[in-house]
């Protein structure tokens, strides 16, 4: 990408509306480059991430004063889990080849930078903090699973377009849900002492549970149509890019009021440490593995680590709640939701810059 990419895509979000990036939109005539290039660098990076983050306040003021209950902003995520991301995951995966759908480079490195951030979250909250096995095991989740079904998305799409960041959402969640929580989950259990054949029982429970998730369903729906060579009927399209729209500001203003009622409770030290490996060490970790896989797609590679950058998985204080951590978990997901504006627009900063 050329440097000025990211402020001409902020310039005809705000000209035109659209969250559709195109490499060679500045050559077709659509943007004026002059016009572009005399906004401000971080105005234009604040032109994207302050509308995601005034989402997510709206959605924590709507339930903080009564306007909405947070069962209905459950009931906003439920929709966003269930079909319009699922939709948006479809989308970006139909009317493509299997290898445009997944790319082994990216799935590779993507991997390899979360387990390291894993890794070295564990050993590090094992060590400075005094934790246990379960409790080091679900930092490390903490500090090396994205949130990418709801910020993750929204942010790629805002800063690299629809078609990307639906590509590429696919990959990570594939990573997460395949991979890191059923890993960080299983050595949790094995410091919790649980027998063997409790363990491997929990283990299975967790795996089934995984597999009937929305998002692996729509993954394996569109790689099924990606592999037989399966065109969706323009009337299908239509439907699904209607629901795929929906996904983001739906995604956010639901992340907002979930926020609302959490509280740190004394677990802000904790809850520091498991922020600032998600924000700061995992982003710099997947920047760093890509620069090992030279032949991947640019736009994929910048791709990986907006996800990367995003705070942890909203399930997160769920996935603790199993092992009595909910709170600490709660506040870092609270912790880190807000620290990411900063954090989110220093990456788009640095993205630019490179």
């Amino acid at each position: 990408m050329r440097r000025t990419n990211f402020l001409l895509f902020a310039y005809n979000a705000m000209e035109y509306g659209t969250g559709t990036y195109n490499s060679d939109c500045n050559r077709r005539g659509r943007i004026p480059a002059d016009a572009a290039l005399r906004s401000s660098t971080m105005s234009a990076i604040l032109s994207i991430t302050a509308p995601i983050f005034i989402l997510i306040g709206l959605g924590y003021v709507s339930v903080m004063t009564g306007l909405i209950s947070r069962d209905t902003t459950r009931g906003m995520g439920i929709f966003v889990i269930t079909i319009a991301l699922p939709a948006l995951i479809v989308r970006g995966m139909a009317n493509r080849s299997l290898s445009e759908s997944m790319d082994l480079d990216f799935l590779a490195g993507y991997g390899l930078a979360s387990l390291a951030a894993f890794a070295i979250g564990m050993v590090a909250f094992r060590r400075f903090r005094s934790g246990s096995i379960a409790e080091s095991s679900m930092a490390g989740l903490g500090m090396s699973s994205a949130n990418s079904g709801f910020i993750g998305v929204s942010i790629c799409a805002m800063v690299l377009g629809t078609a990307p960041a639906s590509r590429a959402v696919a990959m990570t969640i594939l990573v997460e849900s395949m991979f890191m929580i059923p890993m960080a989950m299983a050595i949790a259990d094995a410091g919790a002492n649980q027998s063997g054949a409790r363990l491997g029982a929990r283990l299975r429970h967790t795996i089934r549970q995984l597999m009937r998730s929305p998002l692996l369903i729509a993954i394996c729906i569109g790689l099924f149509l990606a592999a037989f060579r399966i065109p969706l009927p323009q009337v299908a399209l239509r439907v699904i890019d209607m629901l795929a729209m929906a996904a983001a500001p739906v995604a956010l203003f639901a992340v907002g009021g979930n926020l609302y009622g959490l509280r740190p409770k004394g677990m802000l030290a904790d809850a520091t440490w498991i922020t600032l490996g998600k924000l700061l060490l995992h982003p710099a970790l997947t920047a760093l593995f890509f620069l090992f896989i030279p032949g991947l797609d640019p736009v994929l590679r910048q791709a990986a680590v907006l996800f990367a950058a995003a705070p942890m998985l909203s399930i997160f204080p769920v996935i603790g709640l199993r092992y009595g951590l909910e709170d600490r978990c709660s506040a870092a997901l609270l912790l880190g939701t807000c620290a990411s504006f900063l954090t989110i627009s220093a990456t788009i900063f640095l993205l630019n810059l490179s």
